[in-house]
């Protein structure tokens, strides 16, 4: 839906993003602004002015550890009054050898994923993700004890320390294309002769046209998906050089074509950025939508084999 102002083309720096780029719902109506490509900064959650006070260690062992990532720290950390929790939970680390889970102390129940929770959750990971490399756990990701977290660490110390090697001072962002998809049709049917002569047909025959109009419908969607593999095919080898990986997710809605995650690392983001914007005027039909840095969500997959505690246990 196109908007009545245009805004400043120069894209926006963001904040951490409220969910992985791969995952959630996204508003698939293109804004238009002069260069097409808009960096889009989510909401933040807000953070209380004065941390709580502290809670004692028996009140604190009673309940569940939330976990939020891992880094590589050798010395205790906290974080201050910036984690879940109707009062922000105090965030520290607990240690294995080099390595240290991002956590604080919370309810061991199944935390909704409402939009104040997910929000506190990328808030911790956006605070440790300046001075650290992180490894992001998955939203609602509790244990019963700290002794559990160490076993966890110590468990998985091996593919935590490979992890952090491969993702330090590398970050994620997450750019989704879309077009107007009405237009495009259109554009087709200027460009493609077998598009054309059948809709020139379909308007002149008096009779029935029903098999016309199927036939004309299957070429013009096999079109757009030549088109479309085309478009997203181009934009990641346009990106291949400013970037170290980078992943497909599976598009949402019928307006958008691309929805990809990129692992950069953090001295090639203004390349990055750059590059986006020069892709964005290359195909200025095209609305590019990019948010980041992230944590490098959709480059880590450890499997994690200790279990987690549960409700009512």
């Amino acid at each position: 839906m196109a908007g009545k102002s245009k805004p400043s083309s120069r894209p926006r720096r963001t904040a951490a993003p409220t969910r992985p780029p791969g995952d959630g719902a996204v508003d698939a109506t293109p804004r238009r602004t002069g260069s097409r490509v808009i960096r889009e900064t989510p909401p933040r959650a807000p953070v209380p002015a004065s941390a709580p006070p502290p809670s004692s260690v028996k009140a604190a062992e009673s309940r569940g550890k939330y976990v939020y990532c891992v880094i590589r720290s050798e010395d205790p950390l906290r974080f201050g009054a910036i984690g879940l929790g109707t009062t922000p939970a105090e965030v520290h680390t607990v240690h294995y050898k080099d390595i240290a889970a991002v956590i604080s102390d919370t309810p061991i129940e199944v935390l909704d994923a409402t939009r104040e929770n997910v929000l506190a959750h990328e808030r911790v990971n956006e605070a440790v993700m300046r001075e650290h490399t992180v490894i992001p756990m998955s939203f609602g990701t509790v244990f019963k004890t700290r002794d559990d977290i160490t076993e966890l660490l110590k468990g998985a110390y091996g593919a935590f320390t490979d992890v952090l090697l491969k993702m330090e001072d590398k970050v994620e962002f997450g750019l989704k294309v879309l077009w107007d998809r009405d237009e495009v049709i259109k554009q087709i049917e200027r460009e493609d002769d077998d598009v054309r002569q059948l809709k020139g047909e379909i308007a002149s025959q008096t009779g029935p046209t029903y098999f016309a109009r199927v036939q004309y419908g299957r070429l013009v969607e096999s079109a757009l998906q030549n088109r479309s593999e085309r478009y997203v095919s181009e934009i990641f080898e346009m990106l291949r050089d400013v970037s170290v990986a980078s992943r497909a997710n599976k598009p949402i809605g019928d307006k958008m074509i691309m929805n990809a995650a990129f692992l950069v690392a953090r001295d090639r983001e203004s390349a990055f950025d750059a590059k986006v914007k020069a892709i964005g005027a290359k195909y200025d039909h095209l609305t590019f939508r990019y948010t980041g840095p992230w944590p490098p969500y959709n480059f880590v997959n450890i499997r994690l084999k200790l279990e987690r505690a549960k409700p009512g246990e």
